[in-house]
């Protein structure tokens, strides 16, 4: 039995590039960022490592749409490994990506678009104890 399946959570650390097949199929393509820290030698050591994803038809529409750079992101998918010859430095080129068959959104960046804001201020919440008191008369029900 064979079984191909890559789960990561990252932030996306490129625009989205899309683009559309001659068949109108909309693909999108990105590179998640995932990061894992350890201890050597009683430092703290981050080690980053950047995956390239590639995603079809629907779930490419939806990352195209409401994905941003900086959102932290789940991606569920199969390793797919696409070779080709490069014509200009004549050798063979290999990518490794991982092809996306479901995704969940986390958080967007602070100021991303559509990304909720205060109104108070950049990264002030808003005090509760200064807004008005509810009249429980004013209530229709």
């Amino acid at each position: 039995m064979n079984f191909n399946k890559a789960v990561l959570i990252g932030r996306v650390c490129k625009e989205i590039e899309s683009k559309q097949t001659p068949t109108g199929k909309t693909v999108v393509s990105f590179s998640l960022a995932t990061n894992k820290t350890y201890t050597k030698d009683g430092k703290k050591v981050e080690n980053v490592e950047f995956h390239n994803i590639v995603a079809w038809n629907k779930i490419a529409e939806i990352i195209k749409q409401w994905v941003v750079k900086g959102q932290l992101l789940m991606v569920e998918g199969s390793i797919q490994t696409r070779n080709w010859e490069d014509k200009k430095a004549g050798v063979k080129r290999y990518r490794t990506e991982i092809v996306v068959d479901n995704m969940q959104m986390g958080p967007k960046p602070r100021g991303a678009e559509g990304t909720p804001q205060s109104s108070t201020g950049e990264g002030e919440q808003p005090d509760p104890s200064k807004e008005s008191e509810i009249n429980v008369e004013n209530i229709p029900f």
